[in-house]
């Protein structure tokens, strides 16, 4: 099953996909109540939001063995975690914006898990079950702050650097999916989950040790190797086996 969020002229909404049709959810994703109306309209209609309002957004740096080389980085003992704040969220279609102030913009495509219950002290055997679905995200990242400050909130932080869509898969199997990212049609990522170092059961129970995950809330599995520089004019599409293609133009912006 897919699942969106979406707007057209009446507020943001929840929906379910089928066949190209957009049925309301009377209710949201992670209501075990909610059902499914019986209003429709064509998904072309609809402007389509991230697909999940999460109270924080957990991401995983170096969790591709590639990737942690390209970058010249050693693999980390355990998950490296950090955060992009929901104010960077954006959904298909919206502009990534680079500002004067910013250097070097980087795209990172990456398998994004949404939670669906809370939980706390998760069990990797269990935490699958506390999976809603799975999406497309870009952490889009500056190196140049990344490298300047030493830590990363700026460099992952700006306002439309975590494009995150175009739905949500319920049905998929995460362990090995197909994820690549496209500039301008050129192949830039191609790699696939099951490259992960850390799997996503692992993650998750980790994460919960830590912090309470709350229903809604995203954590970005990491990117593989073949991130590159984005400037205004690109087209960048992150697609994903059996979820579908999130596309973002780039776009400058003065202020």
């Amino acid at each position: 099953m897919f699942l969106c969020r979406y707007e057209m002229g009446s507020g943001p909404q929840y929906g379910v996909i089928n066949e190209g049709k957009v049925y309301r959810l009377n209710g949201d994703p992670f209501d075990v109540h909610a059902v499914i109306g019986a209003y429709e309209v064509d998904l072309a209609e609809v402007r389509l939001l991230p697909p999940t309002v999460p109270s924080k957004i957990i991401c995983v740096g170096r969790n591709y063995v590639d990737h942690a080389k390209e970058l010249g980085n050693d693999l980390p003992a355990e998950p490296l975690l950090f955060f992009k704040p929901p104010s960077a969220l954006i959904g298909p279609g919206v502009s990534i914006a680079i500002l004067p102030i910013m250097g070097e913009v980087h795209h990172e495509a990456e398998l994004a898990v949404v939670i669906g219950k809370q939980g706390r002290f998760i069990s990797e055997d269990s935490a699958l079950e506390y999976v809603r679905g799975y999406t497309c995200a870009n952490d889009v990242s500056d190196r140049d702050f990344q490298r300047k400050d030493g830590q990363w909130t700026r460099a992952k932080g700006f306002d439309t650097f975590l494009p995150l869509g175009p739905w949500m898969s319920t049905s998929v199997d995460s362990l090995d999916l197909s994820i690549r990212c496209e500039v301008n049609g050129e192949v830039r990522q191609d790699a696939r989950t099951s490259l992960l170092v850390f799997s996503i059961p692992m993650l998750i129970a980790h994460i919960s040790t830590i912090m309470t995950l709350e229903p809604g809330d995203v954590i970005l599995t990491g990117t593989p190797a073949g991130v590159g520089r984005i400037i205004p004019g690109d087209m960048v599409r992150v697609t994903i086996e059996g979820i579908g293609t999130l596309e973002n133009p780039v776009a400058k912006r003065v202020s």
